[in-house]
């Protein structure tokens, strides 16, 4: 789970300077989140044909919602991705990517909270204890924190909706992967990873159409080729989600992620030419990983509560 925190992180830098290569305004952010979701697709259709397992895990899925085992919405999850990687490429240019991921796990731990609560996710429900909303409170705080770092030294307006767009990334993402546990439930991580990106993917080509009628140009595709690297990111982390959240439920997994994901985005940062971490940035980042201990020692503790 840390290392899958981690990716979300690579791929938020990747897509940012993916998105600022191809060009400016709406269009090239979004055409870098659906290159990002695309190529993650074609790997995993490959996998597919190569994965007899992986294959007979689509039907199973497809058998389940058939028999409504499974209802539509369910298998949906891949909507929360591709906002989630369409706000990488639109805002980490110009929020960087520790105030990307810190907005980012803000959200995704106040949903995931609630999440838990209702019982979204194939672990069960959790109750809302006083550990789990003090780790969760202090991921918002962590983002206070560093955005108004930010905003003191800018004022501006813009950075402030950028990280609410993060935020709301995050919320969706821990949706997201309640949703994709279920399905994983069914037809196996493989199996609903490629439906995730097969949703996601879908989104996203919509949206890029969308956004051709935005102000903004393409300047033709970047040589780099680690600029491609995305999707494998994505793919990775959407693996290794679906998979943990069935046994350690949707806050558990997302604050475990949230350590890899503000490590490795204040590194990242920190080694970058034009450093946009200071010290209440890391002060914010220290603060999520108090939360994510403090999750930890409540979930030895504590069991789902019972749906009977």
């Amino acid at each position: 789970m840390l290392g899958a925190g981690a990716l979300v992180a690579c791929e938020a830098r990747i897509n940012g300077e993916l998105a600022d290569k191809l060009g400016d305004g709406l269009r090239s952010g979004a055409v870098a989140a659906t290159i990002s979701f695309g190529s993650g697709l074609v790997l995993l259709s490959l996998l597919l044909i190569a994965l007899p397992s992986a294959r007979h895990g689509v039907g199973r899925i497809r058998g389940a919602l058939a028999t409504r085992r499974l209802r539509p919405i369910e298998v949906l999850g891949g909507l929360g991705g591709a906002f989630f990687v369409a706000t990488q490429g639109i805002t980490v240019g110009t929020i960087g990517v520790a105030l990307f991921i810190v907005a980012f796990t803000a959200g995704q731990s106040a949903s995931s909270l609630l999440t838990d609560h209702v019982g979204l996710s194939p672990s069960g429900r959790h109750a809302v204890t006083a550990p789990r909303v003090l780790a969760a409170a202090l991921a918002v705080v962590a983002v206070v924190l560093t955005a108004g770092e930010r905003l003191v030294d800018d004022a501006d307006l813009l950075i402030a909706f950028f990280a609410l767009l993060a935020f709301v990334a995050g919320t969706l993402q821990a949706v997201q992967q309640a949703l994709n546990g279920r399905v994983a439930a069914v037809g196996g991580s493989w199996a609903t990873t490629w439906n995730n990106f097969l949703v996601g993917t879908t989104g996203l080509v919509v949206f890029a159409l969308v956004s051709l009628a935005f102000d903004g140009q393409l300047d033709g595709l970047p040589a780099a080729p680690w600029l491609y690297l995305g999707g494998l990111c994505g793919v990775g982390f959407i693996w290794i989600a679906s998979w943990t959240v069935r046994l350690h439920g949707v806050l558990v997994l997302g604050l475990c992620m949230i350590a890899g994901q503000v490590v490795t985005a204040e590194v990242i940062d920190l080694l970058g030419d034009d450093s946009q971490v200071g010290i209440v940035g890391v002060l914010g980042g220290a603060l999520t990983l108090v939360g994510v201990a403090i999750a930890l020692l409540a979930r030895r503790v504590a069991t789902p509560i019972s749906t009977d």
